[in-house]
């Protein structure tokens, strides 16, 4: 067997053994601030989470290329770290109306710091700390400072920072834009297995080959609605997914990318996904596989 099966199967083998310990954990006090109730009144546990952020983060620096493994330890530890934060603090009473980016900038002009406010600054510090990090073996290094171009220095500051802002955006963004999903059971294990398997090839296809074997492993749990991702999960393994789309060696594709992670973003907050998706043939088959009936 190659490599990247058995990155796969080790990314799946360490999400099963969090998943043990979430249940034992929620079968003690201590998993009750856990202890959520879903779109169906169901009991879940967002425990699943923390299992599968560790999972994919662990896996995705195992597998990840040498100048990227500081990166993918950052984007995903951090992004897990804050996301687990915003599913305690969040669930505080007071933080009720400070959902969405609105909330966020209302409560901040109310002058409160909103948990998720805290997770977003935590996450888009997380992603530039990978971007200055990250580097991509697969890019073409072509000088751009010889003899006959002495103004090429500017220049390659220039895309050098244009790397950083592109790297930065797609690691924030996808980690929020996975979170986004995590409405319904199933609907962001889903859409992060689909990611990760589409960008599995390539000389960066390690990054994402543990991250899709975790989120295998935890789609049946997260279908069944005995776990959630919950921010933790979410914004881990989407954060580590926007890593990967950031070794993607085209400039105008990643932009391209960040645009779309953008345009989806915003257009949350003005349109229902699950509405979306519901109205949608093929897509709303495919968020419904493996669901239990509401």
């Amino acid at each position: 067997m190659t490599a990247r099966p058995l990155l796969v199967l080790a990314g799946a083998a360490a999400a099963r053994a969090g998943l043990a310990a979430a249940r034992a954990l929620d079968a003690r006090p201590a998993g009750a601030p856990w202890r959520r109730t879903n779109y169906a009144g169901r009991p879940v546990t967002l425990l699943g989470g923390p299992a599968l952020a560790a999972a994919a983060t662990a896996g995705a620096v195992l597998g990840a290329p040498a100048g990227t493994r500081g990166a993918a330890a950052v984007a995903g530890a951090v992004s897990g770290l804050v996301g687990g934060y915003d599913d305690l603090a969040g669930a505080r009473p007071e933080q009720a109306r400070d959902k969405g980016l609105a909330g966020h900038l209302a409560a901040l002009r109310a002058g409160r710091v909103s948990a998720g406010a805290v997770k977003v600054a935590g996450i888009g510090a997380a992603a530039a700390v990978a971007a200055v990090l990250h580097e991509d073996p697969a890019a073409p290094r072509t000088p751009l400072r010889s003899a006959r171009a002495p103004a090429a220095g500017p220049l390659r500051h220039l895309t050098g920072a244009a790397d950083v802002v592109l790297t930065t955006g797609l690691v924030a963004g996808t980690a929020n834009l996975v979170n986004l999903l995590d409405l319904r059971p199933g609907r962001a294990a889903k859409a992060a297995t689909l990611a990760a398997a589409a960008t599995l090839r390539g000389p960066a296809g390690d990054l994402v080959a543990a991250p899709l074997g975790a989120a295998l492993a935890v789609l049946p749990a997260d279908l069944g609605e005995q776990v959630m991702l919950g921010d933790a999960g979410a914004n881990a393994v989407g954060a580590l997914l926007g890593l990967r789309l950031a070794a993607v060696p085209s400039r105008p594709a990643r932009a391209a990318l960040l645009a779309a992670v953008t345009a989806l973003t915003l257009a949350s907050e003005r349109v229902s996904f699950t509405r979306v998706i519901e109205a949608t043939p093929g897509l709303r088959e495919l968020d419904r596989l493996g669901r239990r009936p509401a």
